[in-house]
């Protein structure tokens, strides 16, 4: 019988083969290096665009909160009132109506029902009779005397100043509580109404349509003391210059305004 010596380990091919596991780790760890800096790299260039971004909007907001004190100096509330009761009753009634109807018609509601208690006992007729030139006069009269109930049943007869209140008022949801709020009682609010709206949107400071989305965004970038009075500079300026169908963007200096036309 003749025995064969077994074969040595061909030490060549256990190095090529060293060698080659070496280069494939080599080049894995090589690869994954360069993934990871392509991922740092676009980490980093996303953070860095996140914060010229938010500058940007930073400066923006500035300006405008400049420019709007420069030629609104002075805003105020479009309705006339004496008191909470009276600014309540006319921005009810201003929804799908102009400040001057609302204002033209006030005056002789309130010589009829000069406080809550009246017009809580006044008849329907008698509100519709005083309201029919404004419009939705209907439900607005309605609104108007189950409101004017609530508050003397629930709220012993006096506005109540603060937002979980006043949207339980028939007729009252949050753009209607702010101006009473801001106006009425002092108390820093944002009412957001279709032009502050389409200013937002315009400006770039929400994308949303929803006004209570809109209003969430604003009191992000807006300072809180200045809400009132940048609701109604903001208004003032939907009115007269970024009007809905042709905002006069020429008379408009908001030079960083991202849908500015000229």
């Amino acid at each position: 019988m003749i025995f064969k010596k077994p074969n040595a380990p061909d030490a060549s091919s256990n190095e090529s083969s060293d060698v080659s596991q070496n280069e494939s780790q080599y080049a894995s760890q090589d690869a994954s290096q360069d993934v990871s800096k392509d991922v740092s790299q676009d980490v980093s260039q996303d953070v860095s665009k996140a914060q010229s971004s938010d500058e940007n909007q930073r400066k923006l907001v500035e300006d405008t909160l400049k420019y709007f004190d420069s030629i609104y100096p002075e805003p105020k509330c479009g309705l006339t009132f004496q008191d909470p009761y009276e600014l309540l009753v006319a921005t009810i009634l201003s929804a799908q109506c102009t400040d001057a109807r609302v204002n033209q018609i006030t005056p002789h509601l309130f010589k009829a029902f000069p406080n809550v208690e009246s017009l809580a006992g006044a008849s329907i007729e008698a509100i519709l009779d005083l309201i029919k030139s404004c419009g939705l006069y209907r439900a607005k009269a309605k609104n108007l005397k189950l409101t004017a109930q609530k508050i003397v049943t629930e709220f012993k007869g006096k506005v109540p100043g603060k937002l979980e209140d006043l949207i339980t008022l028939p007729g009252v949801g949050r753009k209607t509580a702010n101006v009473v709020l801001g106006d009425a009682f002092g108390i820093p609010a944002l009412t957001v109404d279709t032009h502050l709206g389409r200013l937002s949107r315009r400006l770039g400071f929400s994308r949303r349509d929803d006004a209570n989305a809109v209003e969430a965004d604003l009191m992000k970038i807006i300072p809180q003391p200045l809400w009132t009075r940048f609701s109604h500079q903001a208004i003032n300026h939907g009115r007269q210059i970024c009007r809905a169908r042709k905002p006069a963007c020429i008379d408009c200096k908001l030079n960083l305004c991202p849908s500015r036309v000229i």
